[in-house]
């Protein structure tokens, strides 16, 4: 008798707090039908209370140095010490949920490809209604279906013996999720029909033309061979600066009604 698949989800995240109730969530009514037998949330040094609401919720915590990918890598280890030959992983970010329904697509993905190394992603999608919006959304579909490059917020289902042959994440601090998709390759990453929902904030504080330029451009330069941890370097500051004009802008709110 084949043994039976299991999930383990792995979350990296940083002073999250703020999303991670809405992510914690979504991914609820797979414990329900029994799909999700672990929970992991790789903490990069969080100050606010990301890392009680995660043990509150049931939630294996791992201390690791923040940066995406090392978090990425330190969670997929930890969870790697109780997996099975035919159990998964589910990457996902702290900021993004998944629509209901997504269990369901996600259990009849494993059985479809429980023989296969395949990988999986959801539909990008943002909490906007704008037009914008929508037309990110269809470029992302696009870009999925031209060259297999989903980003780490449409999350990533592969079984852990496939994330273990492939070598797992690199400690990157930018484009780990294009760097393991393209060893992953075009050809055996398959879409889930399913929508991973992500925050649309910082593109609305940036505005979407100017960050979704600027995100290409980096791109760009990391597949011209800049080296990720100078580009990681110059993205940080664009969120930096992001994060201080909402600070600012919420102080000014505050003031204004107080």
């Amino acid at each position: 008798m084949a043994a039976m698949s299991r999930l383990i989800v792995i979350i990296p995240a940083l002073n999250a707090a703020a999303s991670l109730l809405g992510t914690f969530a979504s991914l609820e009514p797979a414990i329900a039908c029994g799909l999700v037998s672990r929970w992991v949330l790789a903490d990069g040094g969080s100050s606010d209370a990301t890392v009680r609401l995660a043990r509150a919720r049931g939630f294996d915590v791992v201390k690791s140095l923040p940066g995406r990918g090392v978090q990425l890598a330190a969670g997929a280890n930890h969870a790697l010490g109780d997996t099975g030959e035919a159990d998964w992983l589910l990457f996902l970010h702290a900021d993004t949920g998944l629509e209901p329904g997504w269990a369901c697509a996600v259990k009849e993905f494993m059985a479809l490809h429980h023989k296969g190394d395949v990988a999986g992603h959801f539909r990008f999608a943002l909490d906007d209604d704008s037009a914008p919006a929508r037309r990110l959304e269809r470029f992302v579909a696009w870009r999925c279906a031209m060259f297999g490059l989903p980003y780490g917020d449409q999350g990533l289902l592969i079984p852990a013996r496939f994330y273990e042959a492939l070598g797992g994440y690199r400690l990157m601090h930018l484009f780990e999720d294009v760097e393991l998709a393209r060893r992953v390759g075009k050809r055996r990453l398959k879409p889930i029909p399913a929508r991973a929902v992500t925050s649309a904030a910082r593109f609305r504080e940036e505005g979407y033309l100017r960050r979704s330029a600027a995100n290409l451009v980096l791109l760009a330069r990391y597949f011209l061979g800049a080296d990720p941890e100078k580009l990681a370097r110059a993205y940080q500051p664009r969120r930096a600066a992001s994060s201080d004009i909402a600070s600012r802008s919420a102080a000014l709110e505050k003031d204004e009604t107080s």
